[in-house]
């Protein structure tokens, strides 16, 4: 018998009054990433090694997993520590679906460990901030 380890999500959920393109661009053109989420080499295609850079100073190692223009975006989001109780593997996958309004965006990061309280506490206040810049970005490239 094998024993699974369990992992949390952080999820997060936002109408965005922007059309599913638009909100794309923004997370998909490395310029506009660095804006409201983290210096990057980002490119839209799938098997692409990538780096996100904090201005902490840390590095998180990323690989583009899949692509949907315009509806579906999955990466891995893994940070190595000197402390392995703080090394990070996990998934982000942003999915847009529109809306009367502009387009649902729901954002999930997968794979928090259980003894990750700190990781999965600050990934769920991160990613409020992140977004709200995302939206604020968003506002001014009208």
């Amino acid at each position: 018998m094998t024993t699974a380890t369990l992992t949390r999500s952080v999820t997060v959920e936002r109408e965005i009054a922007h059309p599913p393109e638009k909100l794309w661009r923004a997370l998909t053109q490395p310029h506009l990433i660095a804006e409201w989420l983290m210096k990057n080499d980002f490119a839209p295609v799938v098997g692409h090694c990538f780096n996100l850079r904090g201005e902490w100073g840390g590095v998180l190692d990323c690989e583009v997993l899949d692509i949907e223009p315009n509806r579906m975006l999955s990466y891995t989001w893994d940070f190595a520590h000197d402390d392995p109780a703080f090394n990070l593997k996990s998934t982000v996958t942003f999915t847009l679906t529109p809306t009367p309004k502009g387009t649902l965006l729901r954002m999930e990061q997968a794979g928090f460990r259980p003894e990750q309280k700190q990781a999965f506490g600050g990934a769920r206040a991160g990613w409020q901030e992140f977004l709200g810049k995302l939206e604020e970005l968003l506002a001014r490239e009208a």
